[in-house]
């Protein structure tokens, strides 16, 4: 399944004529993910000047921030599902399922 994602659009700020991206930040895992996997293969590609790229390293923290805090989050739903206890995944107890 191929996703169609759109580059990044990084704007210059008029008071600080440094790069910066204009959209707000998205909330949700999934959405915050695929941008960050589509800022990551845009600097890997090479092209951004230096600006651009220190621009889209700023925005990549923040979405990294974003998506650590969302599995922190359903790592702390999953504990209270559990009663505190996170138990080690034993593979064998899958295969006698």
């Amino acid at each position: 399944m191929t996703l169609l994602r759109s580059e990044p659009r990084l704007a210059t700020s008029s008071h600080t004529d440094t790069p910066q991206d204009d959209r707000p930040l998205p909330q949700d895992f999934e959405t915050a993910l695929a941008e960050l996997e589509t800022l990551v293969a845009t600097m890997e590609g090479g092209s951004l000047p230096l600006e651009q790229s220190l621009a889209a390293y700023r925005r990549g923290v923040e979405l990294t921030r974003i998506c650590q805090e969302r599995l922190a989050q359903a790592e702390q739903q999953v504990k209270v599902l559990e009663d505190g206890l996170l138990r080690p995944l034993d593979p064998h107890a899958l295969d006698e399922e």
